[in-house]
């Protein structure tokens, strides 16, 4: 594998087994996260999404597959692996979900319990005096992303996160073809989060490294739409942000199909005639393009050995 390729794809999957269309037991969810922290494909893992509403359930499957002192079970690690680092969605009640992520933390930070991390949040914002109302009660450990409808112009909201040490969150898809926002949409969001300066993650329909027609669910004649691509996504981020490329040019990323169109060595990245260095690509992914919510760690790995981009372990 290039150095820019790992570069691009390194800590990018939260890890949402919970959720359509996988939508995995508890148990079965905590399961597949602890083998995608064993598989020698861990690097491209940055977190475990689940709602603060489940966080005791979560914490009742989990503790014994997470690092800590050793159990009987013969499955935990010891405890100098790092904590499991942890997303969770927050609802309608921000201050009761916010108590209940302390005590999460609170109780995991032993080794006897099992050592996690929630250290993001993830919040629906339906207006931008919504963000400075819950930014003022959310307290400086955790890092929030507010979810940003791409329904109207959302620049107004996404304007409010500038300067705050918090991101935006974009659907990028879901089990329903209308769930798909136009490419032009899309690309308008990452814009206005680049002229922020406001990272971003995207959630939803994003399995697949590249643009193609899939099915929506794992369900046998399960119909089929067209998907954005998280290469695609997540190199054309990194191209604007860098003022590579133009918004347009961002759209035609996005709608990109040819796996041929994109190339990965290890000084750079390339779209086309548009390139990146592998340096520039990791300040992005650091500070910028951040992650992507997948129910399945296996489809993105999959077809990136299909592609012959990532090495089979």
């Amino acid at each position: 594998m290039t150095r820019a390729l790992r570069t691009l794809v390194s800590g990018i999957v939260d890890h949402a087994a919970l959720f359509p269309p996988a939508a995995l037991s508890m148990p079965d969810a905590a399961l597949a996260h602890a083998h995608a922290l064993r598989s020698g494909d861990a690097w491209m893992l940055s977190r475990f999404v689940c709602p603060a509403s489940r966080l005791r359930e979560f914490s009742a499957h989990a503790a014994a597959l997470m690092p800590g002192t050793f159990a009987t079970s013969g499955y935990r690690e010891q405890a100098h692996a790092d904590p499991w680092r942890v997303s969770a969605l927050v609802g309608d009640d921000l201050s009761a979900d916010l108590d209940t992520i302390d005590a999460f933390n609170a109780h995991h930070a032993r080794e006897e319990n099992g050592l996690a991390l929630i250290d993001a949040i993830e919040v629906k914002a339906p207006s931008a005096s919504f963000i400075d109302g819950a930014m003022d009660a959310i307290p400086d450990d955790l890092f929030p992303f507010f979810e940003i409808s791409l329904a109207g112009d959302c620049r107004g909201v996404i304007a409010a996160l500038a300067g705050e040490e918090a991101g935006a969150k974009v659907r990028t898809g879901g089990v329903t073809p209308d769930a798909f926002p136009r490419a032009e949409s899309l690309a308008d969001f990452v814009l206005t989060c680049a002229q922020a300066d406001v990272p971003f993650k995207a959630t939803a329909g994003l399995h697949h490294p590249l643009r193609g027609s899939y099915a929506l669910t794992y369900q046998p004649a399960a119909p089929c739409a067209p998907m954005f691509g998280f290469v695609g996504l997540f190199l054309g981020a990194a191209l604007l942000r860098t003022r590579t490329i133009s918004r347009d040019d961002l759209v035609r990323v996005l709608l990109e199909t040819d796996a041929g169109a994109f190339a990965f060595r290890d000084e750079h990245a390339s779209w086309r005639d548009a390139s990146i260095d592998t340096a520039a690509l990791a300040r992005v992914r650091e500070s910028f393009a951040l992650t992507f919510g997948s129910c399945s760690f296996d489809d993105p790995r999959a077809d990136l050995r299909r592609l012959g981009w990532l090495s089979t372990p």
